[in-house]
């Protein structure tokens, strides 16, 4: 970002002091900076990765990767089998790097959480207002057009089984359309294009290349001990001194951060994602582009157990997505306008622990899917294929190594799909996912959650939790809405106008 962009900090001194601290940029600390900032507050928010603007890349892009992914996305829960998942690593987190789909929080998981959790203020009524201020300064609206044709595919497979299919909603501004053939184009809605102008021209510094290390109270302060890595900069040691701290690191770094400062109790022990896997679909005619953006349906018949969509699909991740049939890949150079990725994703059963291991800088995370993950995840699989034969796929690759492609031979062939185990075989299924939450729980039941209803960490002063983390379970959609409603309920509850 440019030196001259008011408000970031482009040489820290070694040492600074602000009334709050907010670490971490993504959905929950933009939006709390944001607020508090415009409150009248001095907020400073500490980024640990870099700000770049969001046309400095393609979107999806292997530039994406490197620049704004942690770790260029090569992250894994290990367990049997292993998940890998993605974090955002700049200005903005996922938001700057996710598909922009967007959900509220189903009513039955707010009552689940309510009920189970004994988290107050958290009905529909509730957090109406919080959705719809979030879903207008987003700019959360439906495609103002054709959709893609990937997209429509797996909507055409599932209406033709009776399958109820859905456009979701994207936080997304469309440029205006004047060919209704093509799918319209636009930009997504990040946080760089939102919530963190309006924190930096109300006041909030931005302080970015700073990865804090550990936090601890000193007397009625807390204080941040860090490194700032600024690539035009010499590496430097941090100390910050904040009256009130919100941890937004996301639910892999928050609970890491808190655990390596010692405060573990029901920190990092219920880490739960959307398990998810991949088929490609080959289809006889054309359904890729490179413009083609992301899908934008989802098949919602079978909620909240598992989800079905449609995935970024350019040649790049469909390279990816084939290692598993090997043989294949050298289709893609010449068919990959008549591919697309799809996916099944499962709210499942699993809880993993996020732990820090001595000497390594990166934390250690588990995830052990149960017997019934698996069998689950395959009957997700299996209804996949029936959508995409349905809708004239005639090859299809599950993500599963040592697994032969599914041939269609005109009619939904149940020999071909029962190829697939009925439980995904562990050592052999690859498995990824995009949304992760829950590993610091909110709610007033002190048996299971780490903060209270409103994310002040349990035990302690001015100390709160505002991102993913806080979701008590899988909502079984995608997060971001519900991270958003909930970060700005937080916020205005911190101020007192709630």
């Amino acid at each position: 970002m440019n030196s001259l962009t008011p408000n970031v900090i482009i040489d820290p001194p070694t040492t600074l002091i602000c009334k709050i601290a907010v670490v971490g940029s993504g959905p929950g600390g933009a939006i709390t900076a944001c607020l508090l900032a415009e409150a009248g507050e001095n907020v400073l928010l500490i980024e640990e990765g870099s700000f770049w603007p969001l046309e400095s890349c393609e979107p999806f892009s292997p530039a994406e990767m490197i620049q704004k992914y942690r770790h260029g996305g090569l992250t894994a829960a290990f367990g049997k089998p292993k998940i890998q998942y993605v974090e955002g690593c700049c200005v903005g987190g996922g938001s700057e790097i996710n598909s922009a789909l967007y959900h509220r929080t189903p009513a039955e998981i707010l009552e689940r959480w309510r009920r189970d959790f004994a988290v107050d203020g958290l009905t529909e009524k509730d957090l109406l207002p919080h959705f719809t201020a979030c879903e207008t300064a987003v700019q959360v609206c439906s495609l103002p057009g054709k959709a893609p044709i990937a997209s429509l595919k797996l909507h055409e497979g599932a209406t033709r089984l009776g399958w109820e299919s859905l456009e979701v909603p994207r936080w997304f501004q469309y440029q205006a359309q004047t060919d209704g053939t093509t799918s319209p184009q636009g930009t997504r809605q990040s946080m760089t294009k939102t919530f963190i102008p309006r924190a930096l021209a109300a006041g909030c510094q931005l302080l970015t290349n700073t990865r804090i290390h550990r936090i601890s109270q000193q007397g009625k302060q807390w204080l941040l001990k860090g490194e700032f890595t600024g690539s035009d900069q010499p590496r430097k040691l941090i100390e910050i001194s904040a009256e009130n701290l919100f941890i937004c690191c996301g639910a892999i770094q928050t609970p890491a951060l808190l655990r390596r400062s010692g405060i573990t109790h029901n920190i990092g022990n219920s880490l739960q994602v959307h398990p998810t896997v991949k088929i490609i679909a080959q289809f006889p005619e054309a359904v890729n582009s490179l413009d083609m953006g992301v899908p934008v349906h989802q098949v919602k018949e079978f909620s909240p157990e598992f989800s079905l969509g449609c995935s970024i699909s350019s040649p790049p991740y469909l390279a990816v997505a084939m290692t598993d049939h090997p043989q294949y890949r050298s289709i893609i150079h010449d068919s990959w306008e008549n591919m697309a990725v799809y996916y099944a994703m499962i709210t499942g059963e699993g809880q993993g622990t996020v732990r820090n291991l001595p000497i390594y800088r990166d934390p250690w995370v588990q995830y052990p899917l149960t017997q019934s993950d698996l069998e689950l995840l395959s009957k997700a699989l299996k209804k996949l294929a029936m959508a995409l034969f349905e809708a004239g796929a005639t090859y299809l690759y599950p993500s599963i190594t040592k697994t032969q492609r599914l041939m269609h031979s005109g009619k939904v062939d149940q020999i071909s799909i029962d190829q697939i185990p009925t439980v995904l075989p562990p050592d052999r299924t690859n498995l990824m996912t995009v949304h992760l939450f829950s590993s610091c729980p909110m709610g007033e039941n002190q048996q299971y959650c780490a903060t209270d209803s409103f994310g002040k960490v349990h035990g302690f002063d001015h100390l709160y939790i505002a991102d993913a983390s806080l979701l008590c379970t899988a909502p079984g959609v995608n997060p971001q809405g519900s991270i958003m409603a909930i970060a700005r309920r937080n916020a205005l509850k911190f101020l007192g106008r709630l």
